[in-house]
Formats: C-alpha cells, sequence, structure tokens
C-alpha cells in the first residue's frame, strides 16, 4: 500500500538491486523512490592507508549498481561526506516523506543510525530500517528461557528450528521498479583519488566485485559445493565459496544462499549452512554484548597480562616468524587481502599462545588488512582462538602450527606458492625447514636463518608459557 509519495532508499552493506529488504519495502509504499550511496568519511577516515583494497571493491560494485538502477528505470545518488550529515541533507534536499535502510548492527554503525534518525524526525521524517544481513538477527533465536545463546552448536539447532520458507522469500524489486526514481543531475561515480583513495591490485586478483562477480563465484562454487566438506580446511586447493567479501558488502543476498544450501542438500551443502549460521550467530553476540569490542566475552580473561614480547608482533605481521605454514598465511593476507579460514584459526592461535601477543593487536591487523572485514565475525574469531569468547577453543587445546601444516597442506602447495624460498624444500621437511642438515639445506638452495628465518620460538615450550598465562587467572578467580 503506498503510504508515502517519495522515499530515499540508503545503501550501505547491501549493494545490490536483488532481493534488497529496505529497497523492495520502498518500492512497495512510495510512488517515487530515489537511491543514495555515502562515501562515509567518518568510515574512510579512519583507514590506516590510502591504497585499500575494500574501498576498491565497494567503488567498483557501487559502479556498478548505479548502472543496474538505471536499466530498472532509476539512479543512485552519491554523496561524499559524513552519513550523518549528508542522509538527513540529501532527505530535505529531496522532499522525501521517509528514508530506508538495513539494519547494522556494529555499535558505531547503531549511534551513526541513531543520530540520523534524531536528525530526520526533527525535519518530519522518518528512518524505516529492515532486516536483510542475516537470516535471523538480534533476539529472533533464544534459549528455552528467553536469553541469548552463547554455544554456536544449541543455537544453530534452534535457528534451523525456527527457519520456514518464508524466512528465505526474496524481497521483490524488478516487479516494483516502476516505482524508481532517476538520479537528479545524474554524475558518475567519483574517481578513486577524490575519495582519497589509489587503485590496488585488486584487479589482478581473483575477487570480482559487484552483483556480477558474486554471481560468478556463486556459479563456480555450485559445482563443486557437494565437496565443500571434503576441501574447506585445505588452503592449496579451491574449497572455499570465496563469497566471504559479497556477503560483507551485500553484493549477494544470505536469504538466497540459505535457499540454496537446503535446496541442494548433501554434506557439502549442510557444512557451508552452518558456516551461514556462525555468521548469524556472531551478529547476535555483538549486538547484545556490544562489550566484546575491546574486551573479552569472558570477562575474566580480560585479567590476563599478555607479555607481548619485544618484535614478536612485527615478525607476525611481516610472515617472520619461521614456522612456513604460519608465515605463508601472513604473506597471503598483506599480498591479497584475504586468508582461507582454516589459516585465520592458525595464525590467530600462533600470535596469542606461542608469541604470547594480546588478541586485539591481531584483531585489529585483520581488521585493517582483510577484504572481508566484518567486526561480528572478526571479534569472534580472534576471541575463539584466544579461548576468550564464547563457545572458544578451550585455552589449554592450543594448534601446534607444524601438525596443522602437515594434515591441512600435506605437500606443501599453499606454503610453496606463497614461499618460493622453500620451492625446493622436500615434503617431509617442508612443514619444519628447520630440521633440515646444513647438507641438506645447501641441497634445496636455502639456508635457515639466512634464506628463510628460523624459528622466533619454540612451540613446546610457548605452549607451557601459555597455560602458566591461562592458569594465574584461573587460580585467582577461584580464590
Amino acid at each position: 500500500m503506498i503510504d508515502t509519495d517519495s522515499a530515499l532508499v540508503w545503501f550501505r552493506r547491501d549493494l545490490r538491486t536483488g532481493d534488497h529488504a529496505a529497497l523492495s519495502a520502498a518500492l512497495r509504499d512510495s510512488r517515487r523512490v530515489h537511491c543514495v550511496f555515502v562515501f562515509d568519511t567518518e568510515i574512510l577516515n579512519r583507514l590506516p592507508r590510502r591504497e585499500d583494497r575494500r574501498v576498491e571493491f565497494i567503488w567498483m560494485s557501487i559502479a556498478e549498481l548505479g548502472r543496474e538502477l538505471e536499466r530498472l528505470g532509476g539512479g543512485l545518488i552519491i554523496r561524499h561526506g559524513r552519513a550523518r550529515d549528508e542522509i538527513p541533507r540529501l532527505a530535505a534536499e529531496l522532499g522525501v516523506g521517509a528514508v530506508f535502510t538495513n539494519h547494522d548492527y556494529e555499535p558505531l554503525a547503531i549511534a551513526r543510525d541513531a543520530a540520523v534518525a534524531a536528525a530526520l524526525a526533527a525535519q518530519g521524517v522518518s528512518l524505516r530500517t529492515f532486516k536483510d544481513q542475516a537470516v535471523f538477527e538480534k533476539g529472533e533465536v533464544r534459549t528455552q528461557e528467553g536469553r541469548p545463546f552463547s554455544v554456536f552448536t544449541p543455537y544453530k539447532n534452534a535457528w534451523l528450528r525456527r527457519l520456514t520458507p518464508r524466512d528465505l522469500e526474496a524481497h521483490p524489486v524488478e516487479t516494483l521498479a516502476e516505482h524508481l526514481a532517476p538520479a537528479p543531475g545524474a554524475r558518475p561515480v567519483p574517481a578513486l583519488e577524490s575519495l582519497g583513495f589509489a587503485p590496488t591490485n585488486l584487479l589482478e586478483l581473483p575477487t570480482p566485485a559487484g552483483m556480477s562477480g558474486a554471481e560468478a563465484l556463486l556459479g563456480d562454487f555450485l559445482t563443486r559445493i557437494e565437496a565443500y566438506h571434503e576441501r574447506r580446511d585445505f588452503p592449496g586447493v579451491r574449497g572455499p565459496s570465496y563469497l566471504s567479501v559479497h556477503l560483507r558488502f551485500g553484493t549477494v543476498s544470505v536469504r538466497r544462499l540459505a535457499r540454496l544450501a537446503l535446496e541442494i542438500g548433501g554434506r557439502g551443502a549442510e557444512t557451508w549452512l552452518g558456516e551461514l549460521i556462525w555468521r548469524d550467530f556472531y551478529f547476535q553476540i555483538l549486538w547484545h554484548y556490544p562489550r566484546v569490542v575491546g574486551h573479552a566475552f569472558r570477562s575474566e580473561y580480560d585479567g590476563i597480562a599478555w607479555p607481548n614480547p619485544a618484535g614478536h608482533f612485527e615478525a607476525w605481521c611481516e610472515a617472520r616468524t619461521g614456522y612456513p605454514l604460519v608465515d605463508a598465511a601472513m604473506r597471503q593476507i598483506n599480498a591479497t587481502g584475504y586468508m582461507h579460514n582454516r589459516l585465520r584459526m592458525v595464525a590467530a592461535s600462533f600470535l596469542v599462545k606461542d608469541l604470547h601477543v594480546d588478541w586485539r593487536r591481531g584483531e585489529h591487523y585483520f581488521a585493517d588488512h582483510l577484504n572481508d572485514f566484518d567486526l561480528a565475525a572478526n571479534n569472534g574469531g580472534w576471541q575463539w582462538a584466544a579461548s576468550t569468547g564464547c563457545d572458544a577453543q578451550p585455552y589449554f587445546r592450543i594448534f601446534n602450527p607444524v601438525t596443522q601444516s602437515e594434515r591441512f597442506d600435506p605437500q606443501g602447495t599453499f606454503i610453496r606458492k606463497y614461499l618460493p624460498e622453500l620451492a625446493q624444500v622436500p615434503d617431509r621437511f617442508i612443514h619444519a625447514p628447520w630440521k633440515m642438515s646444513a647438507l641438506a639445506q645447501q641441497a634445496c638452495g636455502v639456508r635457515i636463518g639466512r634464506d628463510y628465518p628460523e624459528p622466533l620460538v619454540d612451540h613446546d615450550v610457548a605452549r607451557k608459557e601459555t597455560l602458566a598465562l591461562f592458569g594465574k587467572v584461573r587460580s585467582r578467580d577461584r580464590r
């Protein structure tokens, strides 16, 4: 039912035209619908580097979004400034009765949206928000006692019990597109340089942007989804969907992906659906417990005095730990902005439990470098690895970087790709090259300590020190 003459749809983490909750609602409820994306300087100005693949990914995705809106008869207004200023200003310029947008669950975004809502209300304009980036959000899935879940498996079971076909129905856009309004005084997408950023190597990477990029990756994944559960943990093979960055920026609908997983069925699709449910799980953790940003979910572990030995964090960042799988993982993220999920766990565990560096430093590094950085999932993953979070790896279970390497990169395929200096090392030494004799090192053209670092720490010694760190806090709490 039409209830407003004109509306404005504010795109954020939802850079697509298909199955879009806010856009569909606006088209259903309004005679004329304008669309806008704001390059928000409150976000952009916090980024540490001017060469940021995420900004370029957004920039390319916005260009495609604008073209698609034009094909449907509308257009995309692009602003550069503080969204909390630009949205109320544009709403006044256009004379709209309502602004439609989709929910965001991060604390800074919640504060921004509250400021925008207040400014709009002062103009007599409403801010209407919708669920779009999660299947279930906030308090929709609770325990029988009405509390939020803090353990994943019971959450997953409750999530699946609650799910109905209606939860995964697409929100129509194209059939309502007659209500789209062309962008007034349409201008091209501003150059990256005018936004204060520079081109990156994104075009050289297998990370296609926009809705078309998501379609290409999804099409490829669907040809091998049946083996996802068998291949996903091995970084040297094509196992994952590689859709995480597209989920992060909403160039594909999570409802569509969950629906596909259920339709396809089988072990691979079921395992992949589980990963999508993990995403909802961490969203609801962040929503209910915003203190996890900067603090341990299990507050007693805020009492751990992380030693942060001099040089350890820098060696980890620069792939100089002497443990090949960890160093290869760090070279991957530094070169591409992507890191395989198994390696995220290995690299995080190594930083915290072998190098004894505060997990928050690693969390921030991933936040700065991952193309698919999402606060909820990144915080949840780091706290899982550090044993400080909800449903975390128990503190006494510590990944051995050598056995992880032997198990998940048995022939050293991934290691050799990112550490070419070890390319000629035999398989039996590729996971622990410091065990080679001087003669063996000479034969494969690498000298440990010169061409590749010696191990920064002894894993067995570091493991005992980690147990002692946690033991001090746990014994203190028992008093």
